[in-house]
């Protein structure tokens, strides 16, 4: 009466499901370094110092102070590139000053 139907999915081989499992243990393993790391508060707070330090460096070149806002850049742009060297490429300071204005 009721005729069984086959399954619709392939099934996993072995070596996929191996390979799955190594990702996941990969993925395990950095979230433990990463809590492991001694610098991680600094790390969280970086993103509200750049933001800061991206406001008063505004501030400077509105008041006529561009070699204040020169250093500061440079100091920024100095600490970013020494406590996450390996974020990948840091946004240019015009581009993200465009977008706080946006906001």
């Amino acid at each position: 009466m009721s005729e069984t139907t086959k399954r619709k999915y392939t099934r996993r081989t072995e070596e996929d499901r191996i390979r799955e499992l190594e990702a996941r243990i990969e993925k395990m393993k950095a979230k433990i370094e990463e809590r492991a790391r001694k610098d991680s508060p600094l790390m969280k707070e970086l993103p509200k110092l750049q933001t800061r330090l991206r406001k008063f460096a505004d501030l400077a070149m509105k008041c006529g102070r561009a070699d204040v806002s020169n250093s500061t850049v440079a100091f920024a742009a100095g600490l970013g590139r020494s406590l996450a060297p390996d974020e990948g490429e840091l946004r240019s300071w015009k581009t993200e000053a465009v977008e706080d204005e946006a906001e």
